[in-house]
Parts: structure tokens; sequence; C-alpha cells
């Protein structure tokens, strides 16, 4: 009977995966295309438009696991897939591409990931997230998104993200194709939301662990395979922006959409090791990325060795988190 429950529930969380890849890769390009079609220009839409839309799966879980009354899972997806995004997606791309960081626009996106879960950190003080807090990380998300408008408005026409956006957003997609992808993706994301959150709290129920650990854990990972796909793909094709301005970006959303979302729906309480340990790692990896990423010494990179650095500090944390926990 564990066996057929267990097995249920693992098809829930893959189905639910796939479906939630695919609707995501979908919103997308159905958002991205539909605000070309307006003539908003290739650097703001990817500022903004495309990194709302990449932590779609994201919100979406939130949504919905929020709506259930299992907070706790959307943040410990938001908080995972951050960690997912630093040590895995851009310690993954760097070792097989090191990643030099050109733009400038990017180096200004960086301080402001870092001031972003500086706030959480602060929140997540007295293991309580009320909906006043959600209320403050949706104002924050307000506020990140009316700098970027104002940020890729101002940024120059030779920024080598600038020129990735361009080469990535289609052009040759008409306003009721865009329209159609965006409602089709959207649907599916909430299809594959609702499978995944369910076979989730399934999983946790059945291994006797807390839905934080699976959010965080595995959750996190499988939310943050767009980004992953993402960035490969773009260091393999030379544009490097992109590669890691997708990952900044969507950490930024994580933490103020997702965890303000969650919040503001259900409040909740959660375990002293969720900020003793989590999100002290998170902060570590986004910390350890900005000093990676830091022009110091006029190489401002992630190299090869600072990839498979990032990528041992990820699969050790993981490790641990699985051995306390199962």
């Amino acid at each position: 009977m564990f066996g057929e429950s267990f097995l249920s529930n693992g098809i829930s969380v893959i189905a639910g995966l796939v479906v939630l890849i695919w609707g995501a890769d979908r919103f997308v390009h159905g958002a991205a295309s539909g605000a070309r079609n307006l003539g908003i220009a290739p650097l703001l839409i990817g500022l903004t438009v495309v990194a709302f839309a990449t932590s779609a799966p994201e919100i979406l879980v939130s949504v919905v696991a929020a709506l259930r009354g299992e907070s706790t899972l959307a943040f410990g997806n938001a908080i995972g897939s951050n960690i997912v995004n630093i040590g895995l997606v851009l310690g993954l791309t760097a070792t097989i591409r090191p990643i030099p960081l050109e733009s400038k626009t990017l180096r200004r996106e960086m301080p402001a990931l870092l001031a972003v879960s500086l706030l959480t950190v602060s929140l997540f003080l007295d293991t309580y997230l009320s909906r006043v807090d959600g209320i403050v990380m949706l104002t924050g998300l307000v506020i990140v998104m009316v700098w970027l408008t104002r940020l890729g408005i101002r940024s120059a026409d030779n920024d080598t993200l600038k020129t990735d956006f361009e080469a990535e957003i289609p052009d040759n997609v008409s306003m009721k194709a865009a329209l159609i992808w965006l409602v089709i993706g959207l649907g599916a994301l909430l299809v594959g939301a609702d499978w995944l959150v369910d076979g989730s709290i399934g999983i946790a129920q059945k291994l006797g662990v807390s839905e934080i650990v699976i959010g965080i854990t595995l959750v996190a990972f499988g939310t943050s395979v767009p980004e992953l796909a993402v960035s490969l793909v773009s260091a393999l094709r030379g544009e490097y922006g992109l590669a890691i301005g997708n990952i900044v970006g969507s950490n930024i959303f994580n933490l103020l959409a997702v965890i303000g979302v969650a919040a503001t729906i259900q409040p909740a309480t959660f375990a002293p090791s969720v900020l003793s340990l989590h999100v002290f790692v998170m902060v570590a990896f986004t910390l350890v990325l900005f000093a990676m990423t830091y022009d110091y010494d006029g190489k401002a990179q992630l190299s090869r060795l600072e990839g498979i650095a990032l990528l041992i500090a990820y699969v050790s944390y993981e490790a641990y988190v699985v051995t306390q926990n199962i």
C-alpha cells in the first residue's frame, strides 16, 4: 500500500514537472513575443517580462501551495530555487564554459539581488512570515519592477545583455499567436503546479519530513530546470550576459514574488533551522556569487574553477539536507 501510494505521488510530481516546464517555456514565449509586438525594447523585456515569467513556475507553485494551507512548501521552493540557481545552474554552466560578466546593466542588478536577500533574512528572523511581511515583499517587487524598467531604458545601446536579448526574443510571432501561447502556458502552469504540489505533499507525508524540506530539495530542483536549460544553452551560444542575467533576475523575483504571494495568502510559522541553515546557505551563495563576479582584478567572470567550487558546495548542502531528514 505504501509503495503504491508513493509511486502515485512520484508520478504526480514527475507529470507536474513536465507540464510545468513546458508551460513555462510557452508562457515566456508568449509574454516576450507580445511585449515585443507592443514595441517594448528587448532589454526592457528581458529585465522585466522575461525575468518575471521565468519565475512563473515558482510563483504558481507558491499560489497553489498557499491556497492549500502549505505556505512553508512555497517558502522552501523560493529559498531552494535560489540555492539551485547559483550552486547547480551557474556552477554547472561555468564548469562547462567560463562566464565573463561584461554587462554593466547586470553589474547593477547584483547589488539588488544582495539587498533583496538581506531583506528576506530580516523578515525570517522571528521564524514567522505574516501577511504584513508578504505585503512588504510584494511592495518591494513593485519597487524593483519600476527600478528595472528605468534601468532598461537608461542602459547603453552597446550593452552585451541587450544584444543577447535581441537575439533570443522572437520578433516574428503575431500578437494573436503570442496571446494564445500566453494563455496556454498559463493553463499548463496551473495544472502542472497543482500536480506537483499534490505529489510533493504526499511524498513529504510518506517520508515523514516537513513540506519546507521537500520544497527546498525536490520542488526547488524541478522548478529551476527552465533556468538550467536557458543558462546552459545561452553560455554555449556565447550569450554570457543572458546565461547569468537569467539567474540574477529569477532569484530576485523568486524571493519577492514567491514568498510575498505565499505569506499574503497564508501566513505561516516555520522551524528555526530554516533560518539558521537554509536561509543562511542561500545568502552565503548570493554573497559568494557577488564576490566572484565583482570586478576587482579587471576580469569579472565566473571561472571554471569557481563553477566547480559552486557545484561542490551545492552537492554537499543537498547531501546534508537529505541525510538529516530522510
